[in-house]
């Protein structure tokens, strides 16, 4: 391999991403970097010989190739990117996905690279301004509006994305598809009294690709349709990564306290439920809620009071690191 990390061959890349999430006013943001079409063309011109052909399509999340007679390794190099990038550094960081489809990167199909993208998770608390403007925090439901339920049922879900998956499994070619399509999009989206599991974001992202009804699967298809607005878009294929992340961080809060990466030194019960309300997309109940943190003992009082503007005066707590060494399982959810 080259010291620009693509094969003499051609054939195959390795880039890295980084999917950073933060709480930013009890909202869930990820760090998107804001490119030019010219500078969007010149990252990826890094990775592969080749322009892209949907180079409008500005936002993405912080990557890079990796550099193997540079980085040390793949976790030094996403690092690297990351403070390049966003002039961010991140502390707790785990591997989600290695993604690796053929076709990801729409080059591929003009004779480019295969590009396979190891992705990151990072949950970082360090949300201040940099002197780079093209970081931006955005709220991650700007990407994915049917998976905030907080309030109530989304109503892009009944409005909109509902009657569009219907009319997708009313075009079904024969019966044993039709049934396919109708029990899929019941599992994922809880048509017809399913039970919605919030941890399922890249699978229903990825019906909604297949049936032709985000943007993205646009790119590849001549079979162009009024899609109407289903999220904001990201370059190539960023939006399907940031859906794992989504599920993964889910799934493990419920039973890991990672959540606590996110809280600062001190914080009320309270603003501890709302930090997993966010992440989840759904409320919780209050005094389950409680109940359940007190009984799995993670966390712990301060003796300190916070005067809470407009409310009465709360107790501050912090998180008991010495449980991780008590307990396997530690999770803040219960459904």
């Amino acid at each position: 391999m080259s010291a620009g990390g693509v094969p003499e061959n051609g054939q195959v890349v390795i880039g890295l991403n980084a999917v950073i999430v933060a709480i930013i006013k009890e909202q869930p943001k990820v760090l998107i970097v804001q490119h030019t079409p010219e500078t969007l063309t010149a990252q990826h011109e890094t990775l592969t010989d080749r322009a892209l052909p949907h180079d409008d399509r500005h936002e993405a999340l912080p990557f890079g190739p990796f550099y193997p007679l540079k980085h040390r390794t793949l976790e030094s190099g996403l690092r690297s990117w990351v403070e390049e990038q966003t002039n961010h550094e991140i502390g707790y960081v785990e591997q989600l996905y290695t993604f690796g489809n053929e076709g990801r990167d729409p080059r591929e199909e003009a004779g480019g690279a295969r590009l396979v993208s190891v992705g990151y998770l990072a949950l970082v608390q360090d949300t201040a301004p940099t002197a780079i403007e093209s970081a931006i925090w955005h709220d991650w439901y700007r990407y994915f509006p049917w998976e905030d339920w907080r309030e109530d049922t989304p109503a892009l879900l009944e409005s909109d994305i509902i009657p569009a998956l219907r009319k997708w499994i009313e075009t079904s070619c024969t019966p044993a598809q039709r049934q396919d399509r109708y029990e899929r999009t019941c599992i994922t989206f809880g048509l017809d009294d399913t039970p919605w599991n919030d941890e399922l974001v890249l699978e229903r992202y990825e019906l909604l690709y297949e049936a032709n009804l985000v943007a993205e699967a646009q790119d590849r298809t001549t079979d162009q349709m009024q899609i109407g607005f289903r999220g904001t878009a990201m370059a190539l294929d960023h939006r399907r990564i940031l859906a794992t992340a989504i599920g993964r961080l889910r799934g493990k809060i419920k039973y890991r306290p990672v959540v606590f990466e996110l809280m600062p030194p001190t914080f009320t019960l309270l603003q501890l439920q709302k930090v997993v309300e966010a992440l989840s997309g759904s409320r919780l109940h209050k005094q389950n809620f409680r109940r359940l943190i007190e009984k799995k003992g993670l966390v712990e009082a301060t003796g300190k009071i916070e005067s809470q503007t407009g409310g009465r005066p709360a107790s501050q707590f912090r998180f008991r690191r010495e449980v991780l060494m008590e307990k396997q399982a530690l999770g803040v959810r219960h459904n």
